[in-house]
């Protein structure tokens, strides 16, 4: 082990896989237990950075490290769960493909902005595979009474998967990457059905949440504080950079 990969282990939370679960043809289910679950002050959004490629030293700094929303957290059991998706075939592909029940993990709280936010009446959820388990905890956060209308998409269909509840509160769509022109014509049937304050939550392919966030602001000059974005991924990007 380098020194990098020692200083990594010192300033990164520890904690171990309980289990590991294949939830669809593409997404594994990982649960794991750490005493740093619970005193953590969660809000549904935050993320964690999962140490992918500790101890390979053929992995470059920048690949050592990938980011997963927190699709669950339970602070009684000291537990969390993550979605990871296999469609990139990059380090976190390989790592959750060989993980184990009981191998140790590192990770990291990362909080950001692309939070619950109860304030509005109606809400929208537009996302890829990549955004499904967040946008479920932010889903599964809000209060009731709130009108939740969706659009999730993948290339297959097999790819979906249900939250950790067992519910499934959002449409599935099989479309082909970069469809924002498919997503508008679906959100032009969508939009007029919402009602009283309205919110938008985009995440998953850059491109698509560049290009939504043109078509709420400029198209239906929606405020920005109504319109949620997190491009999860960059097709000309990979990691950290």
């Amino acid at each position: 082990m380098g020194l990098v990969e020692t200083i990594i282990k010192k300033v990164l939370e520890k904690g171990i896989i309980l289990t590991k679960t294949k939830i669809s043809d593409s997404v594994y289910k990982i649960q794991i237990k750490s005493d740093a679950v619970i005193n953590y002050d969660f809000v549904p959004g935050h993320f964690l950075r999962l140490g992918v490629g500790i101890d390979q030293d053929e992995i470059s700094l920048k690949d050592k490290v990938r980011s997963y929303s927190v699709w669950d957290i339970n602070k009684e059991n000291s537990t969390i769960a993550i979605a990871i998706a296999t469609h990139s075939k990059g380090i976190g592909t390989k790592w959750v493909e060989t993980c184990k029940p009981n191998d140790t993990v590192y990770f990291k709280w990362k909080k950001g902005k692309f939070l619950v936010d109860d304030s509005a009446d109606s809400y929208l959820m537009i996302g890829d595979l990549s955004a499904l388990s967040h946008l479920y905890i932010i889903s599964r956060n809000l209060s009731d009474n709130k009108q939740i209308e969706s659009i999730i998409y993948s290339e297959n269909m097999d790819d979906f998967f249900l939250d950790i509840t067992g519910a499934k509160p959002f449409d599935f769509y099989e479309m082909s990457q970069n469809p924002s022109n498919a997503i508008i014509e679906k959100l032009e049937g969508i939009i007029p059905k919402l009602k009283g304050n309205t919110m938008v939550y985009i995440a998953g392919d850059s491109r698509v949440c560049v290009a939504l966030t043109n078509y709420f602001r400029k198209e239906l000059n929606w405020a920005t504080k109504q319109i949620k974005t997190k491009p999860f991924w960059n097709p000309d990007k990979k990691g950290l950079e």
